[in-house]
């Protein structure tokens, strides 16, 4: 099945922090990561702090959402990352944005991510890599998404070190 998954990371060496994203990712059994979006450089949300590198990578899953949900988390401890002010800085950001035509509404997780309609610096990257997937339970592609984002176009800063 395919899945999309966000990556940032705005503390640390933030193209290090990338990188070992995609080397957990590809080093987990049921998971391959076929694509990568270009790398954006964008402005926080909330508080005051750093900027944010955004990318997104599509993945094969063969690993329920709860499942890649808990590899991603992983990932992130691997990364060093502390959980503590919603929206704060952090070394490294992996949101399941999209995971086959599955919709998941549970305590721990939200399938489709629930902001996904809304920030571009998600919008753009995946526009990338899935123009025309119909994002489930939305019923609009992430094209038409795009297009309705706030905000200006993002700067690319490079290609994602996979």
């Amino acid at each position: 099945m395919r899945a999309y998954v966000g990556v940032g990371s705005n503390l640390g060496d933030r193209w290090a922090n990338l990188a070992l994203a995609a080397r957990v990712l590809r080093a987990s059994p049921r998971l391959a990561v076929l694509r990568a979006s270009h790398v954006f450089d964008t402005p926080p949300m909330g508080p005051p702090q750093p900027r944010y590198l955004n990318a997104v990578l599509e993945l094969e899953a063969g690993l329920t959402p709860e499942a890649l949900h808990a590899v991603l988390a992983s990932a992130e401890r691997a990364a060093g990352r502390r959980r503590g002010l919603r929206w704060g800085p952090r070394t490294l950001d992996l949101d399941l944005l999209v995971h086959a035509d599955r919709v998941v509404r549970t305590p721990a997780l939200t399938v489709p991510h629930p902001g996904i309609a809304a920030r571009r610096f998600v919008l753009e990257p995946l526009a990338e890599l899935a123009p025309d997937l119909v994002v489930p339970g939305l019923g609009r592609t992430v094209a038409e998404l795009l297009a309705r984002a706030p905000g200006a176009p993002l700067v690319v800063a490079g290609l994602y070190p996979l």
